[in-house]
């Protein structure tokens, strides 16, 4: 595929958005970079300028639909986007003890995780279709393939964007906008480090953001990593559910319940 040359990222003030950011900067590429945190996107922001990109920054909430159609569409216009990468997303849980996740915990992660990627790719999809060119990259998670006990709603909101990539791929391709899905495991960004738990094959966000791009650059459809904990929980889809469920909660975890509310 051609390296594109301007591209759209959310989250992009830190873990695998800032490493993804980084990873693209290069003289003629154009980022548009969207993250609430103003201080941390501006750092950035310099860091890709300082390697040759042209940056744009929008410290937009995914989840404000309409803030981030007004966003992307007016950046859009300015500059066709060849690739977007709707990454931003929070994590919530329960402690070991815990039996429930707090319903406005949850409905706050599933307007990130969710709606925030719907709030970003659906404002592409008829320019990209129009223009029959372009591609759209979801960031899901190994959460989304089997339901763990210790965040269910992570699981729940990773299994959503699964799905709609799909949906999407079958008639978006036909219309030449390819889709890719990631499929990540434990990635080293601020986010994982507030999971208590033992975490297998974790690898650094710079690995993954090289990763993700080599992906991308050949227009796979799934980007998987890493492969062993991939395969393995594909293995644990076709073991006896109940086994599987008595498996993994054998296993000590705590999840921090995320301080965001849903107020857009």
């Amino acid at each position: 595929m051609p390296q594109p040359r301007t591209i759209l990222i959310t989250g992009a003030s830190s873990g695998i958005g800032r490493a993804l950011a980084l990873a693209y900067a290069a003289p003629g590429v154009r980022l548009a970079l969207i993250g609430r945190n103003q201080e941390r996107l501006a750092a950035v922001a310099a860091a890709a300028e300082a390697q040759g990109a042209l940056v744009s920054v929008g410290q937009v909430d995914v989840r404000d639909r309409a803030a981030m159609h007004a966003w992307i569409s007016a950046a859009d216009m300015a500059q066709p986007f060849d690739l977007a990468i709707a990454n931003a997303g929070i994590t919530t849980g329960l402690a070991d003890a815990a039996l429930t996740e707090d319903p406005e915990a949850v409905r706050a992660l599933l307007a990130t995780n969710l709606f925030g990627v719907l709030n970003t790719i659906e404002p592409l999809l008829q320019p990209m279709c129009e223009r029959g060119r372009g591609q759209i990259a979801i960031v899901g998670s190994l959460a989304g393939l089997r339901g763990l006990p210790f965040s269910p709603a992570y699981s729940a909101s990773k299994a959503a964007v699964h799905a709609y990539s799909e949906s999407l791929r079958g008639r978006l391709e036909r219309r030449g906008v390819i889709v890719s899905l990631v499929i990540a495991g434990f990635v080293k960004t601020p986010l994982n480090d507030s999971i208590d738990a033992v975490k297998p094959f974790e690898v650094s966000d710079i690995a993954a953001a090289r990763i993700i791009r080599d992906g991308l650059a050949r227009g796979r459809a799934v980007i998987a990593f890493p492969v062993a904990l991939y395969a393995a929980t594909w293995l644990a889809r076709l073991l006896p559910p109940r086994l599987v469920d008595r498996l993994f909660t054998r296993f000590l975890v705590n999840v921090p319940e995320t301080k965001e509310r849903v107020n857009v």
